[in-house]
Protein backbone atom coordinates (compact mmCIF):
# COMPACT_ATOMS: atom_id res chain seq x y z
CA UNK A 1 0.00 0.00 0.00
CA UNK A 2 1.35 3.46 -0.82
CA UNK A 3 2.77 5.14 2.26
CA UNK A 4 3.30 8.79 3.09
CA UNK A 5 6.07 9.47 0.51
CA UNK A 6 4.09 7.94 -2.34
CA UNK A 7 0.90 9.83 -1.45
CA UNK A 8 2.81 13.10 -1.06
CA UNK A 9 4.46 12.55 -4.44
CA UNK A 10 1.07 12.03 -6.09
CA UNK A 11 -0.32 15.13 -4.36
CA UNK A 12 2.54 17.27 -5.62
CA UNK A 13 2.06 15.97 -9.14
CA UNK A 14 -1.63 16.90 -9.11
CA UNK A 15 -1.23 20.46 -7.82
CA UNK A 16 -0.30 22.20 -11.13
CA UNK A 17 -3.18 20.59 -13.02
CA UNK A 18 -5.86 20.95 -10.34
CA UNK A 19 -5.22 23.73 -7.84
CA UNK A 20 -7.29 26.83 -8.62
CA UNK A 21 -8.93 25.07 -11.58
CA UNK A 22 -12.62 24.45 -12.27
CA UNK A 23 -13.95 20.90 -12.57
CA UNK A 24 -15.88 20.97 -15.84
CA UNK A 25 -17.32 17.50 -15.33
CA UNK A 26 -17.02 14.52 -13.05
CA UNK A 27 -17.72 10.98 -14.20
CA UNK A 28 -18.33 8.24 -11.63
CA UNK A 29 -18.45 4.82 -13.25
CA UNK A 30 -19.46 2.59 -10.34
CA UNK A 31 -21.29 2.96 -7.00
CA UNK A 32 -18.44 1.81 -4.78
CA UNK A 33 -14.75 1.22 -4.26
CA UNK A 34 -13.70 -0.21 -0.92
CA UNK A 35 -16.69 1.62 0.53
CA UNK A 36 -19.82 3.01 -1.18
CA UNK A 37 -19.08 6.27 -3.00
CA UNK A 38 -20.90 9.40 -1.79
CA UNK A 39 -24.42 10.08 -3.03
CA UNK A 40 -24.58 12.35 -6.08
CA UNK A 41 -20.78 12.46 -6.12
CA UNK A 42 -20.45 13.51 -9.77
CA UNK A 43 -23.09 16.24 -9.36
CA UNK A 44 -21.49 17.60 -6.20
CA UNK A 45 -18.01 17.86 -7.75
CA UNK A 46 -18.98 19.18 -11.20
CA UNK A 47 -18.70 22.97 -11.42
CA UNK A 48 -16.62 23.38 -8.26
CA UNK A 49 -13.21 25.00 -8.14
CA UNK A 50 -10.26 23.24 -6.52
CA UNK A 51 -9.07 25.45 -3.65
CA UNK A 52 -6.10 23.33 -2.63
CA UNK A 53 -4.65 19.85 -2.25
CA UNK A 54 -3.34 18.67 1.08
CA UNK A 55 -2.20 15.38 2.54
CA UNK A 56 -3.10 13.92 5.91
CA UNK A 57 -1.39 10.64 6.71
CA UNK A 58 -2.00 8.48 3.61
CA UNK A 59 -5.00 10.49 2.39
CA UNK A 60 -5.15 13.25 -0.23
CA UNK A 61 -7.61 15.99 0.74
CA UNK A 62 -8.92 18.14 -2.11
CA UNK A 63 -10.67 21.32 -0.96
CA UNK A 64 -13.63 22.38 -3.11
CA UNK A 65 -15.29 25.78 -3.49
CA UNK A 66 -18.55 24.12 -2.42
CA UNK A 67 -17.17 23.98 1.16
CA UNK A 68 -16.74 20.23 0.80
CA UNK A 69 -13.53 18.20 0.76
CA UNK A 70 -12.88 15.25 -1.53
CA UNK A 71 -10.90 12.57 0.32
CA UNK A 72 -8.88 10.12 -1.78
CA UNK A 73 -7.18 6.97 -0.53
CA UNK A 74 -5.17 4.97 -3.06
CA UNK A 75 -5.43 1.64 -1.26
CA UNK A 76 -3.40 -1.31 -2.54
CA UNK A 77 -3.73 -0.78 -6.28
CA UNK A 78 -5.25 2.67 -6.79
CA UNK A 79 -3.56 5.16 -9.12
CA UNK A 80 -4.31 8.76 -10.02
CA UNK A 81 -3.07 9.57 -13.49
CA UNK A 82 -2.96 12.88 -15.34
CA UNK A 83 -3.38 13.37 -19.06
CA UNK A 84 -3.94 16.29 -21.41
CA UNK A 85 -1.21 18.24 -19.68
CA UNK A 86 2.55 18.74 -19.67
CA UNK A 87 4.57 17.15 -16.90
CA UNK A 88 8.34 17.38 -16.69
CA UNK A 89 8.45 18.98 -20.13
CA UNK A 90 6.54 16.09 -21.72
CA UNK A 91 2.93 16.35 -22.96
CA UNK A 92 0.72 13.41 -21.98
CA UNK A 93 -2.22 12.91 -24.33
CA UNK A 94 -5.50 11.40 -23.15
CA UNK A 95 -5.39 7.59 -23.27
CA UNK A 96 -8.33 5.43 -24.29
CA UNK A 97 -10.72 4.76 -21.37
CA UNK A 98 -9.61 1.75 -19.35
CA UNK A 99 -11.69 -0.91 -17.63
CA UNK A 100 -10.86 0.21 -14.10
CA UNK A 101 -11.16 3.99 -14.59
CA UNK A 102 -13.69 4.45 -11.79
CA UNK A 103 -13.69 8.24 -11.36
CA UNK A 104 -12.69 10.77 -14.05
CA UNK A 105 -12.45 14.55 -13.60
CA UNK A 106 -12.22 16.87 -16.61
CA UNK A 107 -10.53 20.15 -15.67
CA UNK A 108 -10.98 23.55 -17.33
CA UNK A 109 -7.27 23.50 -18.20
CA UNK A 110 -7.85 20.52 -20.48
CA UNK A 111 -6.27 18.12 -18.01
CA UNK A 112 -7.98 14.86 -17.12
CA UNK A 113 -7.59 13.32 -13.67
CA UNK A 114 -8.35 9.59 -13.61
CA UNK A 115 -8.65 7.34 -10.57
CA UNK A 116 -7.92 3.79 -11.70
CA UNK A 117 -8.11 0.93 -9.22
CA UNK A 118 -8.21 -2.69 -10.47
CA UNK A 119 -8.77 -4.26 -7.05
CA UNK A 120 -10.95 -1.47 -5.66
CA UNK A 121 -9.17 -1.30 -2.30
CA UNK A 122 -9.04 2.48 -2.57
CA UNK A 123 -11.64 4.88 -1.26
CA UNK A 124 -13.20 8.27 -1.94
CA UNK A 125 -15.47 10.39 0.20
CA UNK A 126 -17.00 13.87 0.21
CA UNK A 127 -17.57 15.66 3.49
CA UNK A 128 -18.24 19.11 4.89
CA UNK A 129 -14.82 20.75 5.17
CA UNK A 130 -15.64 22.19 8.59
CA UNK A 131 -16.13 18.65 9.92
CA UNK A 132 -12.74 17.29 8.87
CA UNK A 133 -11.57 16.62 12.43
CA UNK A 134 -14.60 14.40 12.98
CA UNK A 135 -14.23 12.28 9.85
CA UNK A 136 -14.07 8.58 10.69
CA UNK A 137 -10.86 8.06 8.68
CA UNK A 138 -9.09 11.15 10.02
CA UNK A 139 -10.07 11.50 13.65
CA UNK A 140 -7.58 9.96 16.05
CA UNK A 141 -4.63 10.22 13.67
CA UNK A 142 -1.32 11.09 15.32
CA UNK A 143 0.91 13.97 14.26
CA UNK A 144 2.63 14.09 10.88
CA UNK A 145 6.26 12.87 11.09
CA UNK A 146 7.50 16.02 9.34
CA UNK A 147 5.46 18.37 11.53
CA UNK A 148 6.50 20.24 14.67
CA UNK A 149 4.11 18.27 16.88
CA UNK A 150 6.15 15.14 16.25
CA UNK A 151 9.18 15.60 18.47
CA UNK A 152 11.35 13.80 21.01
CA UNK A 153 9.21 14.55 24.06
CA UNK A 154 6.01 13.55 22.29
CA UNK A 155 7.41 10.24 21.01
CA UNK A 156 8.94 9.41 24.39
CA UNK A 157 5.57 9.92 26.08
CA UNK A 158 3.77 7.68 23.58
CA UNK A 159 6.32 4.86 23.81
CA UNK A 160 6.72 4.94 27.60
CA UNK A 161 5.65 1.67 29.20
CA UNK A 162 4.47 0.13 25.92
CA UNK A 163 5.05 -3.62 25.69
CA UNK A 164 4.26 -3.93 21.98
CA UNK A 165 7.27 -4.22 19.64
CA UNK A 166 8.72 -0.88 18.53
CA UNK A 167 7.94 -1.80 14.90
CA UNK A 168 4.26 -2.22 15.74
CA UNK A 169 4.21 1.00 17.74
CA UNK A 170 5.62 3.06 14.88
CA UNK A 171 3.02 1.59 12.52
CA UNK A 172 0.24 2.72 14.88
CA UNK A 173 -1.38 5.64 13.06
CA UNK A 174 -2.57 7.12 16.36
CA UNK A 175 1.08 7.56 17.38
CA UNK A 176 2.47 8.90 14.11
CA UNK A 177 0.49 9.35 10.90
CA UNK A 178 1.57 8.02 7.53
CA UNK A 179 4.38 5.61 8.39
CA UNK A 180 4.09 2.20 6.78
CA UNK A 181 5.95 -1.08 6.71
CA UNK A 182 8.67 -0.19 4.23
CA UNK A 183 9.85 2.99 5.88
CA UNK A 184 9.63 1.74 9.46
CA UNK A 185 11.93 -1.16 8.48
CA UNK A 186 14.39 1.32 7.01
CA UNK A 187 14.11 3.67 10.02
CA UNK A 188 14.79 0.96 12.58
CA UNK A 189 17.81 -0.27 10.63
CA UNK A 190 19.33 3.20 10.54
CA UNK A 191 18.58 3.67 14.23
CA UNK A 192 20.09 0.27 15.14
CA UNK A 193 16.92 -0.89 16.92
CA UNK A 194 15.61 -4.45 16.62
CA UNK A 195 11.99 -4.44 15.38
CA UNK A 196 10.88 -6.90 18.08
CA UNK A 197 12.20 -4.88 21.02
CA UNK A 198 9.39 -3.68 23.33
CA UNK A 199 8.66 -0.03 22.55
CA UNK A 200 8.91 0.94 26.22
CA UNK A 201 12.51 -0.31 26.36
CA UNK A 202 13.71 2.32 23.89
CA UNK A 203 16.23 4.50 25.71
CA UNK A 204 15.89 8.32 25.82
CA UNK A 205 18.94 8.60 23.55
CA UNK A 206 17.39 6.19 21.04
CA UNK A 207 14.08 8.06 21.06
CA UNK A 208 15.95 11.32 20.49
CA UNK A 209 17.69 9.74 17.52
CA UNK A 210 14.53 8.17 16.09
CA UNK A 211 12.79 11.47 15.32
CA UNK A 212 15.45 12.85 12.93
CA UNK A 213 15.97 9.40 11.39
CA UNK A 214 12.24 9.11 10.65
CA UNK A 215 12.24 12.56 9.08
CA UNK A 216 15.36 11.85 7.05
CA UNK A 217 13.99 8.58 5.61
CA UNK A 218 10.64 10.16 4.74
CA UNK A 219 12.26 13.21 3.11
CA UNK A 220 14.65 11.06 1.08
CA UNK A 221 11.77 8.89 -0.11
CA UNK A 222 9.71 11.93 -1.16
CA UNK A 223 12.71 13.30 -3.06
CA UNK A 224 12.98 9.93 -4.83
CA UNK A 225 9.30 9.95 -5.80
CA UNK A 226 8.45 7.14 -3.39
CA UNK A 227 8.97 3.40 -3.81
CA UNK A 228 7.50 1.40 -6.70
CA UNK A 229 7.11 -2.27 -5.83
CA UNK A 230 3.88 -3.36 -7.55
CA UNK A 231 1.14 -0.95 -8.58
CA UNK A 232 2.37 2.45 -7.46
CA UNK A 233 3.03 5.13 -10.09
CA UNK A 234 3.49 8.87 -9.85
CA UNK A 235 0.81 11.12 -11.37
CA UNK A 236 2.68 11.17 -14.69
CA UNK A 237 2.87 7.36 -14.73
CA UNK A 238 6.56 7.26 -13.81
CA UNK A 239 7.95 4.89 -11.17
CA UNK A 240 9.38 6.06 -7.90
CA UNK A 241 12.93 4.92 -7.26
CA UNK A 242 13.52 4.87 -3.49
CA UNK A 243 13.38 1.04 -3.72
CA UNK A 244 16.90 1.23 -5.13
CA UNK A 245 18.02 2.74 -1.81
CA UNK A 246 16.54 0.03 0.44
CA UNK A 247 19.07 -1.13 3.02
CA UNK A 248 16.96 -3.88 4.58
CA UNK A 249 13.46 -4.01 3.12
CA UNK A 250 12.94 -7.08 0.90
CA UNK A 251 16.64 -8.02 1.24
CA UNK A 252 16.27 -11.24 3.26
CA UNK A 253 19.35 -13.41 2.98
CA UNK A 254 21.55 -10.66 1.54
CA UNK A 255 24.57 -9.10 3.22
CA UNK A 256 24.06 -6.17 5.55
CA UNK A 257 25.07 -2.92 3.87
CA UNK A 258 26.35 -1.25 7.03
CA UNK A 259 30.08 -0.70 6.82
CA UNK A 260 31.99 -3.15 9.00
CA UNK A 261 29.00 -5.45 9.56
CA UNK A 262 29.22 -9.05 8.42
CA UNK A 263 25.59 -9.83 9.18
CA UNK A 264 22.86 -11.14 6.90
CA UNK A 265 19.44 -9.52 6.57
CA UNK A 266 16.72 -11.57 8.25
CA UNK A 267 12.94 -11.47 8.20
CA UNK A 268 10.26 -12.00 10.81
CA UNK A 269 6.48 -11.53 10.68
CA UNK A 270 4.87 -8.99 12.99
CA UNK A 271 1.14 -8.32 12.97
CA UNK A 272 0.93 -10.03 9.59
CA UNK A 273 3.68 -7.91 8.01
CA UNK A 274 7.25 -8.79 7.14
CA UNK A 275 9.96 -7.03 9.13
CA UNK A 276 13.43 -6.98 7.58
CA UNK A 277 16.43 -6.31 9.83
CA UNK A 278 20.05 -7.12 10.55
CA UNK A 279 20.37 -9.28 13.68
CA UNK A 280 24.00 -8.18 14.11
CA UNK A 281 23.57 -4.39 14.14
CA UNK A 282 19.99 -4.00 15.37
CA UNK A 283 19.58 -4.76 19.06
Amino acid sequence: MPELPEVETVRKGLVPAMEGKLVLSAQVNRPDLRFPLPERMAERITGTRILGLRRRSKYILIGLSSSETLLVHLGMSGRILLSGTTLGGVYFDHPAPAKHDHVVLEMESGARVTFNDPRRFGAMDLFDTSHEAEHRLLRGLGPEPLGNAFNESYLASRLKGRKVPIKVALLDQTIVAGLGNIYVCEVLFRAGIHPARPAGQTSPAEVAALVPVIRAVIEEAIDAGGSSLRDYRQADGELGYFQHKFRVYDREGLACLKEGCNGTIARLVQSGRSSFFCPDCQR
